[in-house]
């Protein structure tokens, strides 16, 4: 018996990139995709990659009594989704909006969100029934530092350059995502006040309750589709070789994380639910770079991890994808 699929605001991208992910699971599936503004019509006429894939319709009516709920909801309406729609008590939810990563929001109608970075939460993320899924941003930035935060090595300021996609920004139109804007051009937004810096201090504390510095992260737009490009840097005494192994022994048992010994770039993880790291030490100060897919492991593809770690499945089913190189 697979296991019903429930997914709530199926028009985003990071939706489409989800229900690609489950129409290709073995244990799963879709039992309705809910969208208000598109419902009747074909999933395939919103999602045209899925053309020939899957006659899926969208809802305007939801089944209280899936499995497994995935809420594609825009940062704020996930809270108000649940205010006004109840679910079976066995159902399994996951948010991919930031209504309840912090833990000071981790807590609502009786539901205890459990922050879903497997790299951080394994266990937890195990015996969850309700998960608050990363920000794509802060994936790739606590990736980077959560090695360093369990050996309590992070001592000094974090200085973080970070570059993402235009599907970052999501299907809305704004005067910054049109093409003509966009194309052939670079630029930076909220520094140093990025919303995912709560997340990622959390979990750099949770690791290293010592840590009292400035993460200075500076977030820009790239005239690109998807994927995040981040670099930080900080203060480490230790030698290359050292920190090579501690990140390799933190991440010896990760499905998804892999510590590279060359110099990394987009395409190695674009169309992927890959996270890879390099290493570069420069005087005193230890640069890492982390490459992930924001639609995939900053959003739906670590969405399905969780899901199988929820569920009891292997981490990596429907979740084999190769890089798209050319």
């Amino acid at each position: 018996m697979k296991l019903k699929i429930g997914i709530i605001g199926g028009a985003g991208y990071t939706a489409g990139e989800l229900i690609r992910l489950l129409l290709h699971h073995e244990y799963v599936a879709i039992d309705f995709i809910y969208s208000t503004s598109n419902a009747g019509y074909k999933v395939s006429k919103v999602h045209q990659d899925l053309l020939g894939m899957t006659d899926l319709v969208f809802s305007n009516t939801i089944n209280a009594a899936v499995d497994v709920l995935f809420l594609c909801l825009g940062h704020g309406n996930s809270k108000s989704f649940l205010e006004q729609n109840g679910f079976s008590p066995s159902t399994k939810i996951i948010d991919l909006s930031n209504d309840f990563r912090l833990s000071a929001y981790a807590v609502f109608q009786n539901k205890t969100f459990v922050y879903g970075l497997p790299e951080l939460n394994k266990e937890s993320i195990k015996k969850a029934q309700y998960i608050a899924n990363p920000g794509c941003f802060a994936t790739a930035i606590q990736l980077a530092l959560l090695p360093l935060a369990q050996a309590g090595l992070l001592e000094n300021d974090v200085h973080v350059n970070a570059v993402t996609g235009a599907t970052g920004a999501g299907t809305s139109l704004s005067p910054t995502t049109h093409f003509t804007w966009r194309d052939n051009n670079f630029s930076h937004y909220k520094a140093f006040d990025h919303q995912h810096l709560g997340e990622i201090e959390q979990s750099v504390c949770l690791l290293q309750p010592s840590f009292q510095k400035d993460i200075h992260f500076i977030p820009n737009r790239g005239d690109f589709s998807r994927g995040i490009f981040a670099t930080m840097y900080t203060t480490y005494l230790g030698s290359l070789e050292d920190a090579v192994a501690l990140y390799k022994t933190y991440y010896k048992d990760a499905q998804f994380t892999i510590v590279s010994d060359d110099e990394v770039h987009l395409k190695q993880v674009v169309n992927t639910n890959n996270c890879v790291l390099h290493l570069h030490k420069h005087k005193n100060q230890l640069l890492v770079t982390s490459v992930i897919d924001n639609l995939l492991k900053g959003a739906s593809g670590q969405a399905v991890h969780n899901m199988n770690l929820m569920c009891g499945l292997p981490e990596t089913t429907g979740l084999q994808l190769k890089a798209s190189y050319f």
